[in-house]
């Protein structure tokens, strides 16, 4: 939920900067406000602004000509029906505001209890105090219609505020609360996303994943929203793709689509008979297609290969050329292990024959005198 103003440094000349600042709240919810006072502000910035019933605080994320983009992409109107900014917050604003954050979780605890003992059908995810601590709101979820009258008398006359009751959906209560996907990354909807589309099973019908409700739900119990960010691509690379509605029929037998890669375009068809599946290109299965329309039966998937796997041939490639890359790799290592294995025997059977006897230590020289100097003289 966090952004980044990259204009902040940049002033257009001459022109007045737009008075609408962007300010966020707990659990990512953000606001506009007009700035009225022309208060300087940077990002970050905690400031006081104007609520229905009181004051609130909030941290300023984003201001300038970006805000004004923002409202354009949410429909904001920009008019006099905005609230606006009172001051920057000051050291006494902060520590109230901290008592008031210091009241969620108590409250919230608290609630449930009540909610369990009128045996109310709602499930309370999270409570925000008003700066002021005049007002709460209570966010909760639900599949149906919740009466809770009586519970707004009770926590209003137990807590001394004004109670509102928002209800929101379960992918909304899972951005509040945050958690780790199973990617091992933060919850997509808790860090960044904001629009939550429909999601549907047609989605990992089209993407060929396994129709398991335990792998395609996230934490909130509806499907991953990151089965729609893939999904485009899967229907581009889909349009080119035969849909093969029976059996392909050869003289060897009728032969049923197994698998199919649509980015490598390539089909996997086997026989009842056989355990072994033939990849055919996506060109030769229309070719086979439509000669089984006309009511030509080819004699196997084999009369058709050249077209396509004579140029494989040539380039030296197959369609399993990694996992034969492997293959060599590892049959290389084992037969480096073989080889070092046959030098070390020799080895070893010198190492088992008994050490032949150390040669007799030999007794030190004398050190040699200097020659004397007279050496060069001729003797008589």
């Amino acid at each position: 939920m966090n952004v980044f103003d990259w204009l902040s440094n940049m002033e257009a000349p001459s022109v007045r900067r737009f008075d609408v600042v962007e300010v966020k709240f707990k659990g990512g919810r953000k606001e506009y406000y007009r700035n009225p006072h022309q208060l300087e502000l940077t990002t970050g910035d905690f400031v006081v602004v104007e609520m229905q019933t009181g004051f609130h605080i909030g941290c300023v994320s984003l201001q300038g000509e970006l805000v004004r983009l923002q409202m354009l992409k949410k429909s904001v109107q920009y008019n006099d029906e905005l609230k606006v900014i009172h001051r920057t917050a000051n050291q006494k604003d902060l520590e109230k505001h901290e008592q008031a954050i210091a009241r969620d979780l108590p409250t919230m605890y608290r609630t449930r209890e009540i909610i369990k003992e009128l045996k109310l059908n709602m499930k309370l995810s999270d409570v925000e105090f008003q700066s002021d601590n005049t007002k709460a709101t209570f966010y909760y979820s639900s599949d149906e219609r919740v009466d809770f009258r009586e519970l707004i008398k009770l926590l209003a006359s137990e807590f001394k505020i004004r109670v509102e009751m928002r209800q929101i959906s379960l992918r909304q209560e899972a951005g509040r609360l945050g958690g780790i996907g199973s990617c091992g990354r933060e919850l997509c909807c808790s860090t960044w996303l904001t629009d939550f589309k429909n999601i549907t099973t047609s989605a990992a019908r089209y993407q060929n994943l396994s129709l398991n409700p335990s792998k395609l739900s996230g934490q909130c119990g509806r499907l991953k929203c990151c089965l729609n960010y893939e999904l485009e691509t899967y229907m581009d690379a889909l349009r080119d793709i035969p849909q093969v509605e029976k059996p392909l029929e050869t003289q060897k037998g009728r032969a049923t689509l197994q698998k199919t890669d649509i980015f490598r375009r390539i089909m996997w068809f086997g026989y009842s008979t056989e355990s072994t599946w033939y990849p055919l290109p996506i060109a030769r299965v229309q070719q086979i297609i439509e000669l089984n329309k006309q009511g030509v039966i080819p004699e196997s998937f084999d009369v058709l290969e050249p077209i396509g796997e004579r140029k494989e041939a040539q380039k030296g490639t197959s369609l399993n050329s990694d996992l034969e890359k492997l293959d060599k790799k590892f049959s290389n290592r084992v037969d480096v292990k073989k080889k070092k294995k046959k030098k070390k025997k020799p080895a070893e059977a010198s190492a088992a024959a008994p050490p032949p006897a150390a040669p007799a230590a030999k007794a030190p020289e004398r050190p040699r005198r200097n020659p004397p100097a007279d050496r060069t003289k001729s003797q008589p």
